[in-house]
């Protein structure tokens, strides 16, 4: 995780391919990273800015997938939401409001 996003303190874990010695898309590295939690696929939400390595690759385990939109690329069809910035992931994480990815909330 960069620390110059100053977001370390809203995780529990951070998981580094390549200290874990795995690379996405391998669906071994989300793998890995629900058992280290100890969250099951369906509770688990995945923010990536790669179609592939990301978004397709965590919701073939079974994660929730969030894009974050990268010029790279086109949009995503395959994600359970777009963003442009991370700030907006609050708004489907904790909104006041029901979220289809969270409905329990």
């Amino acid at each position: 995780m960069c620390p110059a996003l100053h977001i370390e303190h809203f995780f529990d874990k951070a998981l580094i391919s390549e200290w874990e010695g795995l690379r996405k898309p391998d669906p071994a590295i989300f793998l890995r990273a629900l058992a280290k939690l100890g969250v099951p696929a369906e509770d688990a939400l995945f923010v990536g800015d790669h179609p592939e390595n990301d978004v397709r690759a965590s919701r073939a385990v079974g994660m929730k997938a969030v894009w974050k939109r990268n010029k790279q690329f086109e949009t995503v069809a395959e994600a359970d939401a777009v963003i442009d910035d991370l700030g907006e992931l609050i708004h489907i994480v904790w909104h006041d409001h029901v979220h289809p990815l969270f409905p329990y909330r």
